[in-house]
């Protein structure tokens, strides 16, 4: 009579595991998606941009403390996006490829340990290992997006102060402008991540105004210093 019971018990309660599997993966594709899954090539494009538009606005600041030729922070503003791309796009490359080779590395060793174990291959786990493939980092990919979003950024700062040939507005001009596209680097990140956009925009933006302060403050005391 228990052992009736206890069938019963399992009959009506018990749910079989693939179904699980199965309602779990469609609520998955219907409500959710996996942000993380941007998050390589966001983080390297987001980071591009900002470095673009901090590094070369402040590098143009800081020549304007002691030049206010405008021909000398074009140069400067130009030689920085050359160089700052080639930077970006190298090391991300090798970071990323630094990355791959731990993937590819401990994807062989588990291989290796299955077929050690002689255990038979299951069904669909050849798939999985082509998803596992196609999901692993791309150096190039992530060199070209930094080198493409630095530039882009680079450019802000260089276009605000092309077309201005009064000193001070064209320092206001920078700063206003790279200020402006901050706000919107930041909340764009924050935006395709799913993330507080309020906070991001602010996060980058005190940090650009203390990049750019900082360089501006110190080249000028230097400049002052008889250092020309």
């Amino acid at each position: 009579m228990a052992s009736n019971q206890s069938s019963l018990h399992e009959g009506k309660f018990s749910i079989p595991s693939q179904n699980l599997d199965q309602q779990a993966t469609l609520e998955l594709g219907e409500n959710d998606f996996d942000y993380s899954k941007r998050s390589q090539w966001l983080r390297a494009a987001v980071l591009g941009a900002t470095d673009g538009l901090v590094s070369t606005a402040a590098l143009m600041l800081g020549v304007g403390a002691v030049k206010q030729d405008i021909k000398n922070m074009i140069i400067t503003g130009f030689a920085g996006l050359v160089a700052g791309a080639c930077s970006m796009a190298i090391g991300e490359f090798v970071s990323v490829y630094s990355q791959l080779d731990i993937e590819v590395a401990q994807a062989k060793r588990v291989k290796k340990k299955k077929v050690d174990g002689g255990g038979e291959r299951k069904e669909g786990e050849e798939e999985e290992e082509e998803e596992e493939k196609e999901g692993m980092p791309n150096p190039v990919q992530a060199a070209a997006a930094s080198a493409l979003a630095f530039s882009v950024g680079a450019m802000v700062p260089l276009l605000a102060a092309s077309f201005i040939k009064d000193y001070r507005v064209r320092l206001g001009a920078v700063v206003a402008a790279v200020s402006l596209a901050l706000v919107m680097f930041g909340c764009l990140g924050a935006a395709l991540g799913k993330a507080p956009s309020t906070r991001a925009a602010i996060r980058v933006l005190v940090g650009g105004w203390l990049a750019m302060a900082i360089t501006y403050g110190l080249t000028k005391l230097i400049g002052s210093s008889g250092l020309q």
